[in-house]
């Protein structure tokens, strides 16, 4: 399932190439796709609540049935993304879409799911039941969800339903937004981790300086790995999210989806003997013997 820590991120929105205010039609009702939903914790079941009551919840241990049509919904832990390709018929893996948060694309690559749909979600919910609330900031105030793949626009129709706000991208403005919230995660929850009990709202507000630095940092190293190029004024926009979600707390987890993403950067300058393209990132890792 997805944490409120870490469901929610700032990411641009001026990269968007398609868009999709999903609106509700106030003339007819709004036409929601069945779906399966695989997970049944606070996303998967916030999810299953914004259907028509003809969606279908597969939890631990269930199979997908290769003859339900319509895209599939993985809400479940990144450790689990494994069970669920094995849960799955072969022939349905092209209607997986992913909510996990951090970097998916190795692992995408590793089982030719390159195109895989994906939504980046920048919702919170609380418990259980309770629904969603909307990741808006000052800087974005259309709010930040989106989406991408060949379900998109019916995820985006599904969240209109619950309130949510959605835009539905292409890959390439898709795969920034994507690495702008890897940034987020990575640099406001390792900051954190420096400086025990420390929420995000903290982070953001007594330790500017620190994450500001390593936002720069990771920025520049994933710009220069996949060879793009980023809006303008990323860290406004990541430190206003953080003012929107100042309550949550911080800790490194699932490194090996998130800040061993960019550890794994490092290894390989090293090996090929480069510098370190983040060494404020390593020491501080090390710092906390997380490496």
């Amino acid at each position: 399932m997805i944490s409120p820590s870490i469901g929610l991120c700032c990411c641009s929105t001026r990269t968007t190439l398609l868009w999709s205010r999903c609106t509700m039609s106030t003339s007819s009702p709004t036409t929601i796709v069945p779906a399966i939903i695989i997970g049944g914790g606070r996303v998967g079941t916030a999810l299953q609540t914004m259907g028509n009551g003809t969606d279908l919840m597969i939890k631990r241990g269930q199979s997908v049935p290769s003859d339900f049509p319509g895209p599939i919904l993985v809400c479940t832990r990144n450790d689990d993304l494994e069970a669920v390709l094995e849960s799955t018929p072969h022939s349905r893996w092209k209607d997986l879409v992913f909510f996990q948060n951090g970097m998916l694309e190795p692992w995408f690559q590793s089982k030719g799911l390159q195109d895989a749909g994906q939504v980046l979600a920048y919702f919170a919910v609380s418990k259980l039941g309770e629904p969603p609330v909307d990741g808006k900031t000052d800087t974005n105030p259309e709010g930040l969800t989106a989406a991408y793949g060949k379900w998109a626009s019916a995820v985006a129709t599904r969240l209109e339903s619950g309130g949510l706000s959605c835009k539905v991208l292409e890959k390439e403005a898709f795969e920034k937004q994507m690495l702008e919230k890897l940034i987020w995660i990575c640099a406001f929850m390792l900051v954190g981790a420096r400086h025990p009990g420390a929420t995000v709202g903290a982070v953001e507000k007594e330790y500017r300086s620190e994450v500001a630095n390593l936002i720069s940092e990771l920025a520049s190293a994933a710009a220069a790995e996949k060879g793009i190029v980023f809006e303008q004024a990323m860290e406004e926009r990541l430190c206003a999210y953080s003012r929107a979600v100042a309550h949550f707390p911080t800790a490194v987890k699932e490194f090996k989806w998130r800040n061993g993403w960019f550890y794994s950067l490092t290894k390989k300058a090293v090996t090929e003997g480069k510098p370190d393209p983040c060494p404020l990132h390593t020491e501080w890792l090390k710092e906390l013997k997380i490496i």
